[in-house]
């Protein structure tokens, strides 16, 4: 089943026990909770509430995850940088790899995007294939804007020298175009997720 082009939620739903890992835990019984809001089709990204009480303890990040804080502090500390205070409001980015010692100042409640990052290679792949989306249409399936005329090309005295060609697809790319369309118009990282899996597994 298809998921829905548009979805929407609240800050506020009711959260689930989410167990921090108990290796991880440095200091104090610190309880978390957090709920799905949304997961892309491809499985490769999601957004998720998350709340936690008291307590220390290590993070270690396997996916790439921006959070904002929507209730609380903590403090962060991680090697090469000094405990930090952050609260409402703060954004923080922690990339894939990242191990992050957490101290959870009474309670904390953000919200965190996740985003699993893609092996080098297919990177490549996966921009190349927005590009050509991207030059081929515009969100919702719509035909781009006719392209305009470009200004005059002017010289050094303010005179102009010519005018510029407005730029054209040959006969040849538009038919390229025409059959390549109707595929890229149904691609996205899911077409890449069996590779993906495999390229991780190996």
């Amino acid at each position: 089943m298809p998921l829905a082009l548009i979805e929407t939620a609240h800050c506020n739903m009711d959260l689930k026990p989410s167990p921090i890992e108990p290796s991880w835990i440095l200091e104090g019984n610190p309880e978390a909770r957090s709920r799905e809001l949304s997961t892309s089709a491809c499985g490769t990204t999601r957004t998720v509430i998350w709340s936690c009480t008291e307590g220390k303890f290590n993070w270690y990040y396997d996916v790439d995850e921006t959070i904002m804080i929507l209730e609380g502090s903590i403090v962060l500390e991680s090697e090469g940088m000094p405990p930090r205070r952050y609260g409402v409001g703060d954004v923080i980015l922690f990339r894939h790899g990242a191990h992050v010692k957490w101290h959870v100042e009474k309670h904390v409640k953000k919200i965190a995007f996740f985003r699993q990052t893609i092996p080098f290679g297919l990177s490549y792949v996966v921009r190349a294939i927005n590009k050509l989306k991207r030059m081929l249409s515009v969100p919702g399936g719509r035909s781009s804007a006719p392209q305009q005329n470009p200004a005059p090309v002017y010289n050094l005295t303010g005179k102009p020298t010519r005018d510029a060609a407005p730029a054209h697809f040959s006969w040849r790319r538009k038919a390229r175009a025409i059959v390549a369309a109707p595929f890229l118009n149904e691609l996205d990282l899911a077409a890449l997720d069996g590779l993906l899996t495999l390229v991780q597994a190996a």
